[in-house]
């Protein structure tokens, strides 16, 4: 896409890191106004991926400051421009780490944007018109509708945050090796973090038996009593893994 003028004239409060102490302060910066093409959203909630931590910290050593973190945003769409397609004012919405692409390149054409040679994030990324992109800790974002979608009335905008960043990245997986609407099979799940519980609740949600393989034994309860899972490996004890092994060979 060709670069345009910023056109940036709305003010929004939110909450920025501005050095590597990660510290995460009130700051107050300028959105662009909503274009034919985008929907402007009153934000909610927004989640907290390790990601923003990152970002904040410049551990990866691209963060430009000051940065405006989060990109697992929920909210109500507050204006809509005039080529938006099934969006409207009072909907619900979230937003995840993709702001922009090109649309018309083989991996936009095949649902794989984050491939794209043009791909723009939410946050800390530079958009077509030059300017610096800022995040979900903020009361309000515009956006392209392309990378927005519904949130259904029946699931909480609070839960489904989450579902944005950590949902995704692991409901791919799923999806790609056709275990979404498949005959029950036995899935590994490795590690019991912030993405591993959600891809344990997705698991046994489309039936599948999970067993969960994690370093940590104090974990074990949390995993079958508050999860679901059918089995827990600790993947430090030699003997277990051993019968995992095994197991494995037998059913191949």
């Amino acid at each position: 896409m060709a670069q345009t003028t910023p056109n940036h004239t709305q003010t929004v409060a939110g909450w920025a890191a501005h050095d590597t102490s990660g510290e995460i302060t009130p700051y107050t910066f300028k959105r662009r106004e909503n274009r034919d093409t985008d929907v402007t959203i009153e934000i909610l909630y927004c989640g907290i991926c390790h990601t923003d931590l990152h970002q904040a910290k410049n551990d990866w050593g691209i963060t430009t400051y000051p940065i405006v973190p989060g990109h697992e945003i929920t909210g109500i769409i507050t204006k809509v421009g005039k080529k938006v397609e099934n969006f409207k004012v009072g909907d619900r919405a979230g937003i995840g780490c993709l702001a922009a692409s090109c649309l018309d390149c083989e991996f936009c054409k095949s649902s794989q944007e984050n491939y794209c040679d043009q791909l723009q994030f939410t946050y800390n990324g530079v958009f077509w018109d030059g300017s610096i992109t800022y995040g979900g800790y903020s009361k309000m974002i515009v956006a392209d509708y392309r990378y927005v979608v519904h949130v259904p009335e029946s699931l909480p905008m609070d839960a489904a945050a989450p579902l944005l960043c950590a949902g995704i990245t692991v409901f791919t997986p799923l999806k790609d090796h056709n275990l979404i609407e498949s005959p029950r099979k036995k899935i590994g799940v490795v590690g019991l973090g912030g993405l591993g519980h959600v891809a344990v609740k997705f698991g046994k949600a489309f039936g599948h038996h999970v067993t969960v393989i994690s370093t940590s034994p104090s974990k074990e309860k949390e995993a079958r009593e508050r999860l679901g899972a059918d089995g827990f490996i600790v993947s430090s004890n030699p003997k277990q893994m051993e019968v995992c092994i095994y197991l494995n060979a037998l059913l191949s």
